[in-house]
C-alpha cells in the first residue's frame, strides 16, 4: 500500500512469518519484509497521530487501549499521553523498538505494554475499552475479516471497536489502486458478525483526508471508518 503523510503505519499484513518466495526475497507483508521495509530509513511515517483517530476517539474517557499494528507508535503515543494504558502490537520488531523510543522520548513508557504479534497466528489476551484498528491492510494474503473478529471480540463491555481503512486512491491518481477493493464501513460491519442487539454503531461514513502528493501539493484521499461500541 502507499504511504501517507499521517502516521499509517497500520498497512501491515501479518500473514506468512518466516516463509519466502521462490527466490529468496522475503514474503511481502510478513515479519521480515517489515522489518527490513523499517530498517530502510530512520523513519516511514509522520510521527503524527492518524487524523480519525483523533476525531473518533478524543471525547473517549481513558481506559485500557489495544493499538492493532501500531508500526512506529505515533497513535499509541497520543493514546498514553491522553491517559490510556496501552497495549502495543505490531508484527516488526523494528517498529516496535522504534515506537519505545518515541513513547520514552514522550514520557509515558511506563503506559504502554509492547507486544509483537503475527496477527493470522497470535493475538493479544484481555478486553479493552478500546481497540483501534486503523489502516490494518495488506500486502499479500491476510485474513483481516478474521482479525477484526477477534478484534470486536477483545472490546469490553462498554467499550468500543474503531476500524479506519482507505476507501480509495489519493486525488493525484485516484485509479492508482482500482484493482484493489477496499471495504465500506457498512461492508466491514457485516464482516465483523456482531450479534444482535449487542452493539451500537457510533460512526459509519467516508472522510476525504488531507494530504500532500509526491510534488508536496496539497491533496486528498478518502478513507473510511467504522465505530462501534459494545452495549454493557
Amino acid at each position: 500500500m502507499p504511504e501517507h503523510d499521517h502516521d499509517h503505519s497500520h498497512d501491515h499484513s501479518h500473514e506468512h512469518d518466516h516463509e519466502h518466495e521462490p527466490d529468496g526475497a522475503p514474503v511481502p507483508g510478513g515479519e521480515e519484509f517489515w522489518d527490513g521495509r523499517y530498517s530502510e530509513r530512520t523513519r516511514i511515517w509522520s510521527g503524527k497521530p492518524n487524523d480519525l483517530l483523533v476525531r473518533e476517539t478524543g471525547e473517549l474517557a481513558p481506559g485500557r487501549a489495544l493499538d492493532l499494528g501500531c508500526g512506529e507508535g505515533a497513535d499509541t503515543v497520543w493514546l498514553a499521553r491522553r491517559g490510556w494504558r496501552v497495549t502495543a502490537t505490531d508484527i516488526s520488531g523494528v517498529a516496535l523498538g522504534r515506537a519505545a523510543e518515541h513513547a520514552a522520548e514522550a514520557g509515558v513508557e511506563d503506559l504502554v505494554d509492547w507486544q509483537r504479534h503475527d496477527f493470522s497466528q497470535s493475538f493479544p489476551t484481555g478486553e479493552f475499552d478500546l481497540v483501534s484498528a486503523c489502516f490494518l491492510h495488506s500486502y499479500g494474503e491476510f485474513p483481516r475479516e478474521r482479525i477484526l473478529r477477534r478484534a470486536a471480540a477483545a472490546v469490553a463491555p462498554g467499550g468500543v471497536l474503531l476500524v479506519v481503512g482507505h476507501a480509495g486512491g489519493p486525488s493525484w491518481n485516484p485509479e492508482a489502486l482500482a484493482d484493489i477493493h477496499f471495504p465500506t464501513p457498512q461492508e466491514v460491519l457485516g464482516q465483523l458478525e456482531l450479534p444482535e442487539g449487542g452493539w451500537e454503531v457510533l460512526t459509519s461514513a467516508e472522510h476525504l483526508q488531507p494530504m500532500t502528493d509526491p510534488e508536496g501539493r496539497p491533496a486528498t484521499r478518502p478513507d473510511n471508518a467504522l465505530k462501534v461500541r459494545r452495549l454493557p
